[in-house]
């Protein structure tokens, strides 16, 4: 999950993100600080609150905020705390799937007690939208939204999503919202997917021949062989994973299959151009092939043996150490490692040249995504703020503040850019917060960290990439041409001067290295309990065996155990569960396909 995404510097459509934000876990309770009304929502009982924030709301309130892609849990905290404080006189108690565990569980404990959240993000694919009308769970924010000013813009898009519901009305809102074309790539200079490594250490063993994945292990080996520790003297890895977003397969290994075009639709992985469909379990599937790639590494000692047992922020910092190798976002590796001054003195991630990839990227949707929207909470307390708030994330301010600066977010304008000769540039201080990853907040934002008080909702309302109507130029710093001035330290002129190429994106497409799904805000029907219940219990074996394969001891046990997960997954219906998801899989090539030809 986008979970996103989401991290960092922009790819992902990502986007990531979209694939995915990188808040660090706070299970903090605002128990101590607030009571709970008559009809659930909560309000401050310090006894002082209600005198602060926007005099336009008078009373403080926490927003409990059930949110999919998250992956961070508690208050909000930091300067985007601040800014929602001053604006909204409220804060934002996240509840995230992601960090709390149980993932579909816990989405379905909330919605059978009747209260999801007062702000919902999730997707409203594979009929949820409907569910959450049905069970009356969701508002309808038609009248709520009627005299805004930003949301309303992309009305077009919003009808499309809420075409997912019988009901007449606006239940959810998409993210993602572009103005670009369909066959456009979505996330900008660095694609959500890629091989990127150390490139200091590519460099140092002098730049190998990667004729197919299966040839990074040599090359890996020999780059975890010239750097041997991490920056505080850790054995280095080229591999290290996390289970965090695991769902119908191994999320880990399902990124190297995007290398080749490829993207999952339930049980199923799908090349973007409509070429080809194939079951992840069979034998001469792209995951089993990754899947044997890591057994390779493992053997090799090429894979972290902590990789069974840490989350997400565990990993982050170990990327941010140096301690691994091999990336397989650039929001990851590059947002965690390459500060200015790593690069300055030569290292860091870059996209390494692999003969025979091509690149799957998400392109552009001018309906925005369905797959990640927002709503409000039906028992919400006061439904008119919350309204206020999502038209805020519309707004040019608000896309440049809440959407992570992992997903390449510009920041607040006078703090980590400004205006000069009409052009955006980046301020010292947002050099030091965007490149670097993180910075001490002036006085005036609250203090603490840059990274720490990023806003953890991981939605990113409207495409990066689409223009600011306040400076002409992109939401995202990561195309200006100030920003690509910068990008003259040691490291990236090595890496230009090897690729033939200024940016990522400019080696991909001079190359043929990129394959674009075009955008067409495609969503998946809804599925019956009985295709649900199949599904769950098949994912849950298919993860399981994934890790076990991974780590086996001989090539004899990694066999055995294939054989074994296919066997055991055919016995709990995954043939039913594959027919559909093949299906689906084939009406979203066509939705792409006509997406495309009506953009003509």
């Amino acid at each position: 999950m986008k979970k996103k995404l989401l991290s960092v510097l922009l790819c992902v459509a990502m986007t990531a993100s979209l694939l995915s934000g990188c808040g660090k876990n706070n299970e903090t309770s605002s128990a101590d600080t607030t009571k709970e009304t008559n009809n659930g929502s909560k309000e401050d009982s310090s006894g002082d609150s209600s005198d602060t924030g926007s005099s336009k709301y008078k009373k403080f309130i926490t927003v409990d905020v059930f949110d999919s892609q998250a992956n961070y849990q508690g208050i909000q905290s930091g300067w985007f705390a601040k800014v929602v404080k001053d604006k909204f006189n409220m804060e934002l108690n996240i509840i995230a799937p992601n960090v709390a565990g149980g993932g579909e569980t816990l989405y379905q404990t909330r919605s059978a007690a009747g209260d999801l959240g007062d702000l919902i993000f999730a997707g409203s694919d594979q009929g949820k939208l409907q569910d959450l009308v049905t069970a009356g769970l969701v508002m309808d924010m038609t009248d709520l939204l009627k005299n805004e000013k930003n949301v309303t813009k992309y009305q077009s898009a919003i009808d499309t999503t809420n075409d997912l519901v019988k009901e007449d009305g606006t239940y959810a809102i998409p993210s993602a919202v572009s103005s670009q074309t369909p066959d456009t790539p979505s996330e900008g200079l660095d694609l959500n997917y890629g091989p990127y490594v150390r490139w200091d250490a590519y460099s140092a063993v002098g730049y190998p021949e990667i004729k197919t994945l299966e040839d990074l292990l040599p090359v890996l080996q020999k780059m975890q062989q010239t750097v041997t520790t991490s920056d505080t003297g850790k054995k280095t890895y080229a591999f290290s994973f996390f289970k965090d977003w695991d769902g119908n397969m191994m999320n880990n290994a399902k990124q190297p299959t995007c290398l080749y075009g490829y993207d999952e639709l339930g049980f199923v992985l799908a090349k973007a151009d409509g070429s080809d469909y194939q079951s992840i379990i069979d034998s001469n599937s792209m995951y089993t092939r990754v899947l044997k790639l890591y057994f390779d590494a493992n053997q090799l000692g090429l894979v972290d043996p902590e990789s069974t047992t840490q989350n997400y922020d565990t990993l982050y910092n170990k990327y941010k150490d140096g301690q691994v190798l091999y990336s397989p976002w650039p929001w990851l590796g590059q947002g965690a490692y390459n500060t200015n001054e790593h690069k300055a003195d030569g290292k860091g991630f870059m996209v390494a040249p692999i003969d025979d990839m091509k690149i799957f990227s998400y392109g552009c949707q001018s309906t925005g995504n369905p797959k990640f929207t927002v709503s409000i909470g039906s028992k919400a307390e006061d439904p008119q703020r919350l309204a206020d708030f999502i038209d805020w994330l519309f707004s040019p301010e608000g896309i440049c503040m809440s959407s992570s600066q992992t997903s390449g977010s510009s920041g607040p304008k006078d703090l980590t850019w400004e205006l000069k000769d009409g052009k955006p540039v980046l301020t010292d201080f947002g050099k030091t917060a965007l490149v670097n990853g993180d910075a001490t907040m002036p006085d005036s934002w609250g203090g603490g960290s840059w990274k720490d008080g990023i806003s953890q909702l991981n939605f990113q309302a409207v495409n990066l990439l689409d223009i600011n109507p306040e400076t002409g130029s992109a939401y995202t710093h990561t195309v200006w041409d100030s920003f690509l001035e910068m990008n003259k330290t040691k490291l990236d002129t090595d890496w230009q001067t090897k690729m033939k190429a200024k940016t990522t994106l400019e080696y991909l497409k001079n190359n043929d290295k990129i394959l674009v799904a075009p955008g067409s805000g495609y969503s998946t029907p809804l599925e019956t309990s009985d295709i649900t219940t199949l599904r769950n219990q098949c994912k849950a074996a298919i993860v399981q065996y994934s890790w076990q394969m991974i780590f086996a001891k001989d090539k004899a046990k990694f066999d055995s155990l294939l054989k074994e997960m296919q066997d055991t997954v055919d016995g709990l219906g995954y043939a039913e569960v594959l027919k559909l998801d093949m299906k689906n899989a084939k009406d979203q090539d066509a939705a792409r396909k006509a997406s495309l030809a009506a953009s003509k």
